[in-house]
């Protein structure tokens, strides 16, 4: 039980070291896609080239971190008529380049993590542009966009254009050049306050057991996992288990920087911890989401060549920071703080616990109308735009809204 108890307080401290960068890196992220709407980016992405992928990038890198709200935006994005790998491309962006992401790495496990997570994150991507098209063809993408398509009952021939055109808009839909959708600070403060609830479950389940991993966990058990002094070898296997561990630990998204550090202290290289936090689209339950969406054929060879990727690409991140002495020394960043004191942690939360509430109090006060633009998912909570949302139902007269199709069938089958 003691073991436990301090368990549990090392993932409080971890948490209570981490606050204000979760909110400010919620309220950017709020901020941004309460401007830029998914149309804008479905209008850009229907090409395999240079400029789409780094307009994908740079669109992931501004959504929402949710590794289950990218993997249902890029699918979405796809049977719209985006180009397959762009798509994929743009759900990576959204989970290893964000801007909390970084903050927190740099929290927890210092500023060469949270540089190498940019870096490795652009190596990712490039690997990912140069190898999926050769692992899913044209061909079987848009087989998988028709079927999809058929069993959502829409017309594959009317919903989805011919491979390679820019323009995705859709019958009934407002242009890319129409007049923009009125916005407000409101608007963002729901976006902020949907994914804190949508990942309230992931950021309680990755601070409990990292705290647990530090301390209940025997250090043994860790030695035997990862093979330590034996140079490259070393290197490539921990590489190659770190996105296995993210696999079987069922945490995503900024959940699993807390169990990140904890692996660090335990003795997994720095790549192994890199490849690790870039596995979290590895995550069992969403593994299981892309056999729904694509298929069992694609969902294998996706999740094979991820797992391939995200270890080559901590693998190289490790290599480059080698090269120029960057990896730390230490195979533990220890919290600055494991008690309340007037230093710049705490003064930093007391300041974003008062951002916190103002968003909070704007989140409360929005237009919840039906004529609002905006609903939120009754199943995660996120806030989504009624006209381009991923899923819709209509039950006893009374439209519902959702992030995912995944939502959507909890809901219905809530309401049988």
């Amino acid at each position: 039980m003691q073991k436990i108890t301090s368990g549990l307080a090392e993932g409080w401290w971890m948490f209570f070291h981490t606050f204000w960068a979760l909110v400010l890196g919620f309220t950017l992220s709020g901020i941004v896609q309460a401007f830029v709407t998914r149309k804008s980016m479905e209008s850009t992405l229907g090409k395999h080239d240079a400029r789409s992928i780094g307009k994908a990038s740079f669109f992931g890198m501004v959504s929402s971190s949710c590794s289950y709200a990218a993997s249902a935006l890029g699918r979405s994005i796809f049977l719209k008529g985006a180009d397959f790998t762009t798509s994929m491309i743009f759900m990576f962006a959204s989970t290893n380049l964000v801007v909390e992401l970084g903050i927190v790495l740099w929290l927890m496990l210092g500023w060469q993590f949270a540089v190498a997570e940019f870096i490795g994150g652009a190596i990712m991507i490039l690997l990912l542009a140069l190898t999926l098209p050769k692992i899913i063809s044209q061909k079987m993408s848009d087989k998988v966009r028709n079927d999809q398509l058929i069993k959502d009952g829409k017309n594959p021939a009317f919903m989805a254009p011919p491979s390679g055109m820019v323009s995705l808009s859709m019958a009934g839909e407002t242009s890319p050049e129409a007049p923009k959708e009125k916005r407000s600070w409101s608007a963002a403060a729901g976006y902020t306050m949907g994914d804190f609830i949508m990942l309230r479950k992931e950021l309680v389940i990755g601070f409990v057991v990292a705290g647990l991993a530090a301390t209940v966990v025997p250090f043994s058990f860790w030695q035997s996992l990862f093979l330590s002094d034996r140079g490259f070898l070393s290197a490539v296997e921990n590489a190659v288990i770190g996105p296995f561990l993210a696999f079987i630990s069922f945490v995503c998204s900024v959940g699993n920087v807390p169990l990140a550090a904890a692996l660090w202290h335990a003795g997994i290289t720095f790549g192994g911890v890199i490849a690790f936090i870039f596995a979290d689209l590895l995550a069992f339950p969403l593994v299981m989401i892309y056999r729904k969406y694509y298929g069992n054929k694609v969902a294998l060879r996706m999740s094979l060549l991820f797992w391939a990727i995200m270890s080559l690409s901590g693998l190289i991140t490790e290599g480059i920071f080698s090269a120029f002495g960057l990896v730390p020394a230490q195979m533990h960043h220890a919290m600055s703080m494991n008690h309340f004191g007037w230093n710049y942690t705490t003064i930093l939360n007391l300041i974003f616990l008062a951002i916190f509430a103002v968003v909070f109090w704007l989140y409360k006060s929005r237009d919840t109308s039906n004529d609002s633009e905006f609903a939120q998912d009754p199943i995660c909570g996120m806030q989504v735009r009624k006209d381009d949302a991923p899923a819709t139902a209509e039950v006893n007269g009374v439209m519902y809204y959702f992030c995912m199709e995944g939502c959507k069938e909890s809901f219905l089958k809530q309401k049988s």
